[in-house]
């Protein structure tokens, strides 16, 4: 048996030749036009000399070259490695060389780090697309230059085993430098596959895809999904709420995917309801977990259902899913997908019984757990100890099956021998109506250890004093739980996924 992950754009070409895969601020790319420019992109990359298992580093952000970039070099037989447009040459390097990438692709936003990078890992093969906005790059050869090569017809793709290595996803490295997930062509397919099926994605779809597509998120569960169903992707290159709302609006956006702060800013946009978003129909939420305040709010404010979900880099994105306004458990992050077993272990790694007070961490096995991390056999083992997946997230599961996520092992605060989820606490903050986002730390105190304290950025307009939020968390929590200090800022830090950093918030 053989598979190639590009084998879905090549069928959704083949279904719906003339739908819109793409839509634009520009115009519009059919799924016959990205097949053939992702064949010719191939074609580039073999008279380069692209050998089956070569790694390509992609940095691209949310535009058309990206997705004919990633099939490309899927066809080829190639390793996508995705960058984020953010790093910096030092960053760009790592990756790199940890990944033994031997092709850059990248932007004119990113050519000058991603060059410096590039040289200090030593590669040498260097494509610089150029876009509207920023000027013309000087190093490297332009993308254009891999879409040159001619093709007939529809020239077959690379063929290897389901199990062989098509992407490697670099983690955040929250616990030390970033590990390269890598994920094969059948997990990859399972995860477009078979949360498609459960969430009932459509061809008459349209997703607005505004998440960064070389994150798991955006790359698994948007961009495989929608083209494994011949849905329609709207792009937005980069998250501004106005914008968002500009685009659903324009393109009659059925589902919207988003992270948390993503939907705070929707919330918070002064004027949301001067957009037609009558054709929204449900709202997806992953990355962190979206405070029930919020979700509350959104529903009612917008008359869409939100639904949550869970996974990781090293779980080819979905783990865990609620699949619909009628078989959700709110505030939940769903049951286990197809092929997918979800457990929640004690200290000792011993499997939990049901209910909230037996929260644990959460470990996974199944079709979706990664085949390891590149070329980190020791991180690979401790990370699989038993055969199972250890995540780091703490969470429990209720009777009926469905699992809550509480925090980050890492996040969590003990506090004088009582554990503190900051998740809990921050639902708590998000509830004030002055609060536009909240995170909650645990800072060293000599005589409890440590001692819980809040970081708070304000809805524009809106005032509030440390001691009224600290009275107002001290009202709804246990007197262990509720922070004793809160620092205000104007804006809180984020990821390029708009995943709050809690470790640029502490010394």
């Amino acid at each position: 048996m053989t598979l190639n992950l590009a084998l879905v754009l090549r069928e959704a070409a083949r279904s719906f030749p003339g739908k819109p895969a793409l839509l634009l601020d520009s115009g519009r790319v059919t799924y016959a036009q990205l097949d053939a420019a992702s064949d010719r992109l191939a074609a580039g990359l073999r008279a380069r000399g692209l050998a089956p298992g070569d790694r390509v580093a992609l940095q691209l952000p949310n535009v058309p070259q990206f997705v004919i970039a990633y099939f490309g070099i899927l066809k080829a037989g190639g390793v996508v490695v995705p960058v984020n447009v953010l790093f910096k040459a030092g960053e760009v390097g790592f990756v790199l060389g940890d990944s033994g990438a031997r092709t850059l692709i990248t932007w004119a936003g990113s050519a000058e780090e991603a060059a410096k990078g590039a040289a200090d890992a030593g590669v040498h093969e260097l494509f610089v697309l150029d876009l509207p906005g920023f000027p013309p790059a000087t190093a490297g050869r332009p993308f254009d230059q891999l879409l040159a090569t001619p093709v007939e017809g529809r020239p077959p793709m690379h063929q290897g085993d389901p199990g062989d290595t098509a992407v490697i996803v670099y983690t955040a490295g929250t616990t030390g430098r970033p590990k390269g997930a890598e994920l094969t062509h059948f997990q990859l397919f399972m995860n477009a596959d078979t949360p498609g099926r459960l969430f009932g994605i459509r061809d008459d779809d349209v997703v607005l895809v505004v998440l960064p597509l070389f994150h798991v998120f955006g790359l698994s569960s948007i961009l495989d999904v929608c083209v494994r169903f011949g849905a329609t992707m709207s792009l937005v290159t980069r998250f501004e709420p106005a914008k968002a709302l500009e685009v659903m609006q324009r393109d009659r956006v059925t589902i919207f995917e988003g992270v948390p702060t993503m939907y705070v800013a929707l919330l918070q946009h002064p004027g949301r309801e001067a957009y037609d978003l009558s054709a929204l129909r449900v709202g997806v939420s992953g990355g962190a977990p979206l405070p029930a305040e919020v979700i509350d709010e959104f529903e009612r404010e917008f008359g869409v259902v939100i639904l949550e979900g869970y996974g990781l880099s090293e779980t080819a994105s979905t783990t865990t899913f609620n699949v619909s306004a009628e078989e959700r458990r709110v505030y939940s992050v769903g049951k286990p997908i197809y092929g997918v077993e979800v457990e929640v272990r004690d200290a000792q790694d011993r499997p939990l019984p049901p209910g909230r007070e037996h929260v644990g961490e959460i470990v996974v096995r199944g079709v979706n757990v990664m085949k390891g991390y590149h070329g980190h056999p020791e991180a690979t083992a401790q990370a699989m100890a038993g055969g199972w997946f250890h995540t780091g997230d703490l969470g429990y599961v209720d009777e009926d099956g469905f699992f809550f996520v509480v925090d980050r092992k890492k996040d969590l605060i003990i506090r004088g021998g009582y554990n503190v989820y900051p998740r809990e606490v921050e639902d708590v903050l998000y509830g004030h109506p002055a609060v536009a986002a909240a995170a909650v730390v645990g800072v060293p105190d000599e005589r409890l250890g440590q001692e819980v304290k809040a970081f708070v950025a304000l809805r524009p307009g809106r005032r509030a004093t440390e001691e009224e939020l600290v009275g107002w968390a001290r009202e709804r929590l246990a007197s262990y739980k509720y922070p004793r200090s809160v620092e205000f800022r104007d804006q809180l830090p984020v990821n390029a996924t708009g995943k709050i950093l809690k470790r640029e918030l502490t010394p």
